[in-house]
Formats: C-alpha cells, structure tokens, sequence
C-alpha cells in the first residue's frame, strides 16, 4: 500500500511526523478516512478519537482536541490543540476535569462560557472513554 506524509501538531508539541498509510480522523459530521493520494481538501477536526496506520502496519490511537485537518500534494497536516495517547491519560484528572465541566454547565453562563463548558465535557468524556477502551 502507499503512503503519504503526515504531521499532527498539537499546540504544545509536534505528535507525530512520518509517513502513514491511512489516517482516519473525527470529524464534525462523522468519521473520515485519508489514504495517500487523497484530493486536496480541508477537515474540521472534532473532539475525539484519532486513528493512524505507519507504513509499517503500526495502528496509533490518539485523543485529540478540535482543529483543522489539511490534505494536499499526499501530505495531511492535522492542528488541534490537543493530542495525547490512551495510556498518557490521567483518569483521575480527567475525571476531575468532567466534574469541573458538568458543574459549570448546571451554572447560568454566557454563550461563549456554555460553549467551553461543553467542550470541555467531551474532551474529558473522551479521554476517560478512550483510556479505559485501550488499558483494561
């Protein structure tokens, strides 16, 4: 199978910087896969769980934070604002940070405050899922 260039760059960290066969990365609107030799497009990229294959058959699962996703000349730059592996989770500070989020929600806010709120729910719903799914 070919391959394309990939690059996940986090907003604290490069996450990786090689090639891959196939990346399939959480969408608003659903789960959309890349193979190389993909069209040009843009992605927004959706609180959730990231999935890439390396050429050399490795799958790499990674919790990622909203952002964009760029397809062009068979590279895919994806910029999120967070990315980390299932097994670097904390559960118990993601677990704390659910509880933060949840009490801010029950609380009167601003829009742009339910706004983070919410995205600060899934973020830490996703984190506890995906850790859990891969460690136990």
């Amino acid at each position: 199978m070919s391959s394309f260039s990939l690059k996940i760059i986090a907003s604290d960290k490069v996450f990786f910087d090689g090639r891959a066969e196939a990346i399939t990365i959480p969408a608003m609107d659903g789960q959309k896969q890349i193979l190389s030799h993909h069209e040009n497009m843009v992605i927004a990229v959706d609180v959730g769980e990231l999935k890439f294959r390396t050429e050399d058959g490795e799958v790499h699962q990674v919790v990622v934070g909203k952002g964009f996703a760029e397809t062009m000349n068979n590279r895919v730059i994806v910029l999120t604002d967070t990315a980390e592996k299932p097994e670097d989770i904390d559960k118990k500070r993601a677990q704390e940070a659910l509880d933060r989020a949840m009490e801010r929600m029950r609380q009167k806010q601003s829009i742009q405050e339910y706004h983070h709120s919410q995205a600060a729910m899934a973020r830490a719903m996703t984190r506890l899922k995906l850790s859990s799914k891969y460690l136990n």
